[in-house]
């Protein structure tokens, strides 16, 4: 008796068979990096056949998110400021709203004079790596607890061409006593330690300490505005990434800190997502 085989899949077949599981613009993402193609290349060939290991790479990928997996840690990739990432589950995946961090902070740093810029916090390096192809003339310093990201972020700059000092450390005990810039910038956990969101999606799979802000979700920007003021230039300004709803209370740290010329801005979708403050002359 004679068995019919199952036809070899093609583009077309495959990407039928993931939609039922996932949004096919994510399926189509999936299928061209199991497959080393781009995107554009599996819209003109569906009628590709996939061969090797390719299929059960596909059926692999497709199951992983399917259990919630970022497609970003799948792919091992994320854009950010029109920057292809390298990104692992060592580091927070680049997010489209911190963009707002870097053009608060690109207004307050010279376009054509040296200028010294801290990043605290670094994970990918995407901030860093952001301001420094926007003012190639600034000494950038990016620091990080993890080894592991700083890794990634290593890599990254290499990949991009930029020069960053990435120094290991504790947020400001990383560069010691004494050293000032003109910019601090960052993006800390800011995420309340209950917050049921921690277990949803995306973030249970990205690291817990670049997420939980502890109680209020405010306790690392509180750390930050306090030692920051003695790592500012006269005149330095301090940026920092917050939660949508945390605008009120970043403010009030920082003028309680002593900080002046305090705002809050907003990002694309007209949410306040970041706060900064000047260090007095």
């Amino acid at each position: 008796m004679s068995v019919a085989l199952r036809a070899p899949a093609t583009v077309a077949s495959a990407l039928a068979d993931a939609a039922q599981r996932l949004d096919a613009s994510e399926a189509r993402l999936l299928l061209a990096h199991a497959l080393g193609a781009s995107r554009a290349q599996l819209v003109a060939h569906p009628e590709r056949t996939l061969a090797g290991a390719v299929p059960d790479r596909f059926a692999a990928l497709v199951a992983r998110r399917a259990a919630g997996e970022p497609i970003a840690y799948l792919v091992g990739e994320r854009e950010f400021w029109s920057l292809a990432l390298h990104v692992t589950p060592a580091v927070l995946i680049p997010r489209p709203e911190t963009e707002a961090l870097i053009e608060r902070a690109l207004e307050r740093l010279p376009r054509s004079e040296a200028c010294s810029v801290l990043e605290l916090g670094t994970g990918s390096g995407a901030i860093a790596i952001a301001l420094a192809r926007e003012r190639p003339q600034a000494r950038i310093v990016a620091t990080d607890i993890s080894e592991e990201a700083l890794a990634v972020a290593r890599d990254n700059a290499a990949r991009h061409g930029v020069d960053i000092a990435f120094v290991r450390g504790d947020w400001l005990d990383a560069v010691g006593a004494g050293r000032r810039f003109d910019l601090v910038v960052s993006n800390p956990p800011y995420v309340c330690t209950r917050d049921p969101h921690l277990g949803r999606g995306d973030l249970r799979f990205e690291p817990r300490v670049a997420l939980d802000g502890g109680d209020d979700g405010l306790d690392c920007i509180r750390r930050i505005v306090r030692e920051a003021r003695e790592h500012l230039s006269p005149g330095g300004w301090l940026a920092l990434e917050h939660g949508h709803d945390q605008a009120p209370a970043c403010r009030e740290i920082l003028v309680a800190a002593g900080y002046g010329a305090v705002e809050s801005c907003v990002d694309l979708a007209g949410l306040p997502r970041v706060c900064v403050g000047r260090r007095a002359h």
